[in-house]
């Protein structure tokens, strides 16, 4: 199957100035070498500590922040290469939910404005069929047609993150980025998003990259995961093959800080030296070595690469000797 998105070596630098003449003082590896792809109808769960580049992997691919190299195939087309025009139509077909839906929905505006705003911008409906479609979506997201013409801060956390969804669907995308779009939210309520999205991308044929920190969500939405730390990849694979069976050291410590239910049932954990790096101060080996409990002399003076190894993708010398 020909996937939907392919991330082909994903850089993106961010250079920290300082002064009155913005003289260069250091970079900022944010999101170094990452490779990853999509398969339509597909979910892929990228997952990691915060500060490791998850969200800006997710701009890069919409292009919110340029990628400093790499490619971004999207449906055949590498976005790197688009135009700002070209890629402002191609948004119609990539779209974003965000954390925190207070702060992306215009609180000057009312649901229905919200949800109408896309359409006129992208001249996909006028008049008359833009209320259908703005009332045909509110309903798919479990919101009445009283509710539309009531502003954000009248509504619950839950309920705004439906709105948030809702504006991101109504064109139709056939891919969306999903940034840590439950966190913020009670857990009786991530449930309820989660079902409808779920929901949602079995109705709309979509294919999802899902941004998390959470590994209970992770393991419920996604087929494939990205383990990152760093800005670089750990581990890839089948979700269920990751978060069973983790051999990285950093998923397996990624995995035992995950509190249990039963609190009689006290599990082994692996506590990690040091703190991490900066990331405008990496090391020339593995990224990881400072907290590593298998760390080898080798591990301080190079990096590994990403090898097959047991059904998955491991950036480890444990695994590629």
């Amino acid at each position: 199957m020909k996937p939907l998105l392919q991330v082909n070596n994903l850089k993106k630098t961010f250079t920290i100035s300082s002064g009155a003449f913005k003289k260069k003082v250091t970079e900022v590896h944010a999101v170094d070498d990452l490779s990853f792809h999509i398969n339509e109808r597909d979910t892929l769960a990228i997952i990691g500590e915060s500060g490791c580049g998850k969200s800006t992997t997710a701009k890069c691919v919409l292009r919110l922040h340029e990628p400093t190299s790499g490619e971004v195939i999207f449906d055949g087309e590498d976005l790197v290469k688009l135009s700002r025009e070209q890629m402002r139509l191609k948004r119609r077909d990539i779209q974003m939910i965000y954390q925190d839906p207070y702060s992306s929905l215009n609180p000057r505006m009312s649901v229905r404005r919200l949800l109408a705003e896309p359409l006129k911008a992208h001249k996909l409906a006028s008049g008359d069929e833009i209320n259908s479609k703005v009332e045909e979506m509110a309903d798919m997201v479990g919101l009445s047609k009283q509710q539309l013409d009531r502003y954000p801060h009248q509504f619950s956390g839950g309920q705004r993150q439906r709105i948030s969804i809702a504006r991101a669907l109504i064109m139709r995308p056939k891919l969306i980025l999903a940034d840590e779009p439950v966190s913020a939210l009670d857990v009786s309520i991530q449930a309820q998003v989660l079902n409808l999205l779920g929901t949602l991308q079995e109705e709309l044929n979509l294919t999802m990259l899902f941004i998390s920190h959470d590994l209970n969500v992770v393991r419920h939405v996604s087929n494939y995961v990205v383990v990152m730390y760093l800005g670089k990849v750990m581990e890839a694979g089948d979700t269920q093959t990751i978060l069973e069976n983790p051999l990285h050291p950093y998923t397996s410590a990624l995995l035992e800080s995950v509190p249990g239910l039963d609190p009689d049932n006290k599990k082994s954990r692996t506590l990690l030296k040091e703190d991490a790096f900066s990331l405008s101060e990496l090391p020339d080996g593995c990224v990881f070595a400072n907290r590593c409990p298998k760390v080898k002399e080798r591990c301080w003076q190079e990096a590994p690469d990403r090898v097959s190894y047991d059904n998955r993708e491991l950036a480890c010398f444990l695994y590629s000797e």
